[in-house]
């Protein structure tokens, strides 16, 4: 934060950007806008206020506090399945698109200010390549997708920040330096990608060991935030790429967190981390409108000099939405070409896939971070901060809004895989269902013929008349489920009331108030999935 200020009104300053993150948030949802833009224009808003306190950002700072948990909670969920199966084209997207645009974009800047040394014109390439992973996140969090688009958007998001901060040092150095080797610069981006990907292999089975020893839910969560800041900064000490390891050791605890970790911890875990996540990608959104002011004093803000300026910064943005479109719709063209020859036997990419592929490109916290990054003593800085700046606010406030828009223009839907899904949904049931009637058949049949569990084999065998049956005819048994949950919400909403009664007249002490509320909270929340996944 900004060195001008006190501890105490950092901290005062904190708990305002708080408060306006949750007044921002209810006038997003109120007005049905992206909450990442509305973000983005309170901080600008607040940035422009008169008399506003000077705010310091502090790159490495705010990469370190910021990008490993939000890139442990992006590899924590990801869709293993999915991501697997879309892994050339999420490399692709990560690097070879990173790439691509780097060039691309370097080449526009030379060509539009001559003056601009080679360089430092790659350098603006690298800070604008890579697509934001807190932009795509808040983005797509609120998109219904098809599988391989989100995929591929999510994998890509959680992966490009590692090739496009390497270019961007390699491109720095080189700026600083005047010397560069293409040869040195794809070994050191090989050597670094592989590096962190060891790294945060070993640094998340490390941590498996510790969590499988866990039994209290408070350590655990609080182990799994280690996790994700320790990976980061053993991947950033051993000189490999720390977001590689931080995606890698969450990609390794996602995977094995349905055995390590107790249902009680879980709920207590998704609960925790949802806040935390919500609150950091929110900060960041308004740490982005107002380092504007920063940005401002960093430059020259003559008109004359900003009008100068507005050609080359219209040409930067143009050449990286223009590099996107080229770059996807390029790998596509020749994915076509390899299927016709019997070369890929993967589903043919359709217009509609690529182009929606092509507009989601935000940018935000790695592009401000790099462009805050850059010393001062480098030509043309002025002109990098500035249309580094210029592209976060045209991807943020213009590509982000348009996509649900565009998504119902191409038609694009996950209907299908909807229908696949609740399929699967309806046997998983059934075979659950089959499973625990099983395994309380065994247990309860008595040598004698008797049953131990007589009652609990009826509720299972019950279970699995309704699972067979729901699935049968879904549509002629969904009103009798909603209506079936429904009644169980309302009994568990009596005996509620009947613990709380019982709590207030002093029968029951605090410790039995929290162990049965803490039971009836499970009951509901099972309850009330049932019904809201058809609202």
């Amino acid at each position: 934060m900004g060195q001008s200020m006190s501890n105490v009104s950092e901290y005062e300053f904190l708990v305002f950007l708080v408060l306006a993150i949750f007044v921002l948030e209810l006038l997003a949802r109120r007005a049905r806008l992206p909450p990442a833009g509305a973000f983005i224009l309170g901080g600008i808003a607040l940035a422009l206020v008169p008399g506003a306190p000077a705010l310091t950002i502090d790159p490495d700072l705010i990469l370190l506090v910021f990008m490993p948990p939000l890139l442990m909670h992006g590899a924590y969920f990801t869709v293993w399945r999915e991501f697997r199966a879309n892994l050339t084209g999420i490399l692709l997207l990560a690097f070879g698109a990173v790439a691509f645009t780097t060039l691309l974009v370097g080449l526009a800047a030379h060509w539009l200010v001559p003056a601009l040394p080679w360089a430092v014109c790659f350098t603006l390439g690298a800070i604008v390549s890579p697509p934001d992973a807190v932009a795509a996140g808040a983005v797509l969090e609120r998109l219904a997708l098809p599988g391989r688009i989100s995929a591929l958007l999510q994998g890509e998001s959680l992966l490009n920040d590692a090739s496009g901060l390497v270019l961007f040092r390699l491109a720095l150095t080189a700026a600083l330096t005047g010397s560069f080797s293409a040869p040195a610069a794809f070994g050191a981006l090989c050597l670094l990608s592989a590096g962190g990907v060891a790294v945060g292999f070993v640094v998340g089975h490390a941590g498996l060991l510790v969590l499988r020893r866990l039994r209290d839910s408070e350590l655990t969560i609080t182990a799994t935030l280690l996790l994700a800041v320790a990976s980061y900064i053993v991947g950033d000490r051993l000189h490999v790429s720390g977001v590689l390891s931080t995606v890698t050791a969450g990609l390794v605890l996602g995977w094995h967190q349905h055995e390590i970790i107790s249902a009680a911890t879980r709920v207590r875990a998704q609960a925790f981390w949802k806040v935390m996540v919500f609150l950091l990608e929110s900060i960041l959104f308004i740490l982005i409108g107002l380092s504007l002011r920063g940005v401002l004093e960093r430059v020259d803000t003559h008109p004359q000099a900003l009008r100068a300026l507005a050609a080359p910064v219209a040409g930067v943005v143009g050449a990286l939405i223009v590099s996107r479109f080229l770059w996807i719709f390029g790998t596509d063209l020749l994915h076509r070409g390899a299927r016709r020859f019997g070369r890929m036997r993967q589903a043919e990419p359709s217009f509609a896939t690529a182009t929606l592929l092509s507009w989601a490109g935000m940018r935000g916290v790695v592009t401000l971070a790099a462009a805050l990054s850059l010393p001062v003593s480098l030509p043309g800085r002025d002109i990098v901060l500035i249309c580094a700046f210029a592209v976060i606010l045209v991807t943020v406030l213009l590509q982000a809004p348009t996509l649900a828009p565009l998504i119902r223009l191409l038609r694009v839907s996950g209907a299908s895989e909807l229908i696949l899904r609740r399929d699967s949904e309806d046997l998983a049931w059934l075979r659950m269902a089959q499973a625990q009637h099983a395994r309380i058949a065994a247990l309860s049949h008595q040598p004698d013929g008797t049953e131990r569990h007589p009652r609990l084999l009826e509720q299972y065998g019950h279970r699995v008349r309704v699972a067979a049956a729901y699935r049968a005819d879904r549509d002629a048994h969904e009103p009798r489920r909603i209506d079936h949950f429904n009644a169980i919400i309302a009994a568990i909403a009596a005996g509620r009331l009947a613990v709380l009664r019982m709590h207030r007249a002093g029968e029951i002490d605090d410790r039995v108030l929290r162990t049965l509320e803490y039971e009836l909270d499970l009951q509901q929340m099972a309850a009330e999935s049932q019904t809201e996944d058809e609202a």
